[in-house]
């Protein structure tokens, strides 16, 4: 209830001994003292309401403030390791070496994101020489072999990665298919 209904049902008391019809026997001091008294819990009651009312608004913004504020120290926690690769990126875009050059500093680039991803407990998913998994692994195709057993990973397209234990995207890889395995 609005302090505006309080107010509203305040004005709209239950009216006093005094202005009722004069024909009408007033009520005993017993009775006024009672309904006084009544009136006083009334008015206690109506304010500790408006009190819990706002205190429970008020509980409520400062956890809506909370919850946003946990969320932007999250994600300014994840950009920082990336800003240093970004920075690093546009050296290299700006330097003037060969090609091997531009290669040895796009490797430790590569090398700095990895371990930025490492902070963040993102690990790349075993891939190359495991046996297929389909809830890690997604196979794009098959390369026929004798060499390597049936459903193990031969190739990895593009690697996948894990957040702790859960995955962010399976690796995309070709399994090897052993017609000799199959037919026995």
């Amino acid at each position: 209830m609005s302090t505006e209904q309080l107010e509203q049902n305040e004005q709209q008391e239950i009216p006093v001994a005094e202005e009722i019809d004069p024909g009408v026997e007033t009520p005993s001091a017993d009775a006024q003292a009672e309904l006084d008294q009544a009136r006083g819990e009334r008015d206690q009651l109506k304010d500790r309401l408006a009190r819990l009312q706002a205190e429970f608004d008020n509980a409520r913004k400062r956890e809506a403030k909370e919850r946003s504020d946990a969320r932007d120290y999250a994600v300014q926690n994840a950009i920082e390791p990336f800003l240093s690769v970004m920075d690093n990126f546009a050296l290299a875009l700006k330097s003037d070496g060969d090609a091997a050059q531009l290669r040895t500093g796009v490797e430790l680039i590569l090398k700095q994101m990895e371990d930025a991803l490492r902070g963040l407990n993102v690990q790349p998913v075993e891939s190359v020489g495991a046996q297929f998994d389909p809830r890690i692994h997604e196979a794009l195709g098959s390369i026929e072999t004798i060499e390597h057993p049936d459903h193990q990973v031969l190739e990895e397209i593009r690697r996948g990665y894990k957040l702790r234990d859960k995955l962010l995207r399976p690796a995309l890889v070709r399994i090897a298919s052993n017609p000799a395995q199959k037919s026995e």
